[in-house]
């Protein structure tokens, strides 16, 4: 999808994009079943890939690590994230930078739908299949 100024997502003369969530289609995560949001291209971003996620109550990503890439959640409606097994609360709004070995994965063990915008860079790989990675009984 190429975005234009009188497009959806809608990108101005300075290289810059806005994107609504509800305008992005959602797909599903192959091995969890899990809804996303790929805005990468929806954002025209070449030097990151940018997700968002959404976890229903009980819902959690598969844990995973990548193989050069560093990642930085946010989470819009707080949450937990586990990095290398350790919980960690994260806040309404709160910023987590993960780097490229640790395994991570973000849970919702609330009663609320969470979601999460997720930055990774360098954009190894292609948007299609979300770069390098690995799972942690590889």
């Amino acid at each position: 999808m190429s975005a234009r100024a009188d497009q959806s997502p809608m990108t101005d003369p300075d290289d810059a994009a806005v994107v609504d969530l509800d305008d992005v289609p959602e797909e599903r995560f192959p091995e969890s079943g899990i809804p996303h949001r790929k805005l990468t291209e929806a954002l025209g971003a070449t030097d990151m890939r940018v997700n968002a996620v959404t976890l229903e109550p009980g819902q959690a990503t598969d844990a995973h690590a990548h193989e050069r890439q560093e990642e930085v959640y946010v989470a819009l409606d707080g949450g937990r994230v586990e990095i290398d097994g350790e919980k960690r609360e994260v806040p309404p709004g709160g910023v987590v930078r993960v780097g490229p070995d640790a395994v991570r994965r973000v849970v919702n063990e609330s009663d609320e739908e969470r979601t999460w915008l997720m930055f990774g860079a360098p954009p190894v790989g292609t948007v299609e299949d979300f770069g390098e990675y690995r799972m942690p009984e590889e």
